[in-house]
Parts: structure tokens; sequence; C-alpha cells
């Protein structure tokens, strides 16, 4: 259980254009950077192991493809489909360590004492609803995705209020959904370049640097919380009951 306390005045929120949310976000991004690597570290060790159990070998695949085989059949690939079934599992149970590192961006924001087991509070608060969200998002991306894959970048921004609604209003998955929906499409244009940018910045470390994905990827996560403060406001503070 939780309760949330309305908290002090510390902590800066960003105005309701695209570059305040982006410079908002670098600045949050900054004072939490080792947590997101974490959280990185976490999914990418995940997926090593995943790649093993199933038995599929990526890197076959992607000689495959740089030798110009093009009908090359991945789907009929040894163990392709136990990899893309776990590493869905995976992914969802991943979401709530997603929503810790939100929270940490609001700890540090308000000036308040971040601990290492905030990153698992996604674990312990609105844990169902979490799973749930990530599930019904999930599907509406995939959706999107198969439609020439450009629709994708269009729908994502009325999903990027989603998980710190779910924290910080303990609302339903489904009311997460609507609220950033409804919210996100009053003010579209803004949360499109956003999530364009935050994405482009996010996927940076793999063109500047492969390995440099790790420090870059989790920057989107940053950015959905600048957005919620930008439009809904600085969050409540959660206090768990020990």
């Amino acid at each position: 259980m939780s309760e949330f306390n309305e908290f002090d005045q510390q902590g800066s929120v960003p105005s309701k254009d695209t570059g305040s949310i982006i410079s908002h976000a670098f600045e949050m991004y900054k004072g939490v950077f080792l947590y997101a690597i974490v959280a990185m570290i976490v999914y990418l060790v995940g997926g090593f192991v995943i790649q093993s159990l199933s038995g599929f070998n990526s890197a076959e695949m992607a000689e495959e493809m740089r030798g110009g085989n093009y009908d090359y059949n991945i789907w009929g690939a040894p163990g392709f489909t136990a990899y893309m079934s776990l590493s869905w599992l995976f992914g969802l149970l991943l979401a709530p360590l997603y929503v810790g590192l939100i929270y940490i961006v609001n700890k540090y924001n308000t000036k308040n004492t971040v601990e290492f087991s905030d990153l698992f509070i996604g674990y312990r608060q609105n844990f169902v609803n979490i799973l749930i969200y990530s599930i019904l998002s999930g599907i509406i991306s995939t959706v999107a995705a198969a439609l020439c894959f450009f629709p994708f970048f269009f729908v994502y921004p009325l999903l990027m209020l989603g998980y710190p609604i779910l924290l910080f209003e303990n609302a339903s998955a489904t009311e997460a959904l609507g609220k950033s929906f409804n919210v996100a499409k009053e003010n579209y244009g803004t949360f499109l370049g956003v999530t364009l940018l935050g994405f482009i910045i996010s996927v940076a470390g793999v063109i500047l640097c492969g390995i440099g994905i790790i420090l870059t990827a989790p920057f989107i996560m940053i950015v959905m919380y600048s957005l919620y403060c930008a439009f809904l406001g600085k969050p409540r503070q959660i206090l768990l009951n020990k």
C-alpha cells in the first residue's frame, strides 16, 4: 500500500514547448544516468540469457543478411519463435523497472534522497496495472508499426504519459491509457515533436558508438517524466508504507 502526500515546492517544471521539455529531460538525465545504465544492463544481460536459452543465433542471422541472402527465412531459424516469446515476456516484466526510473527522476527533481531500491518501486506500486498497460500499449504500438512502420511514430506520442500516470496517480491501466490519449490529443504537435526528438536521442548511442546505446536508450523514459511535469504539473510525492 502507499500514500500520496503533497510535497514542497522544490523541483523544476518545463514550459509546454518542445525545446523546454527536451532541455528539462537532459537536466534530469544528467542526475540519474547511472540508474538508467543499470536498467539497460539488466535489459541487455536478460537478452543474452534469453538468446542462450532459446538457441537462436542472432549473429548467424546478421551474417546471412550481410551476405546478401535476402531469402533467409528468419521465422524458420532455429529457436527464433522461442526467442521472440521469451523476449516479449521479459520485456513485459521489465516495464516496472522503467517506471522505477521515472520515480527516481522525480526524487532527483524534488531534491529527495535517491536509493537504489527506488528503481524497483514498480514491482511494489501498481504492479498489475503497469503490466496490463504494457500489454495494451505494446499491442497498439505493434499494430501501428505493422502498418508500414511509420504510423508507429504518429501513435506513440499518445502513449507517452501512461507510465507516469500509473505511478504518480495510482491509476488503472485503462484510466492511464485514456488520460494519456486525451492530453496528448489536445497538444499533439508538441507531443509529436518531443517524442520524435526523444527517440532520436535514445538511438543516438547506436550511431555514435554501438555500446553507447546503454547510455542513451533510457532517455525516452526521462522525456515521459518531463512531459508529465509540463502538462500535468509536478507529481505528488509517493510515500511507501514500510
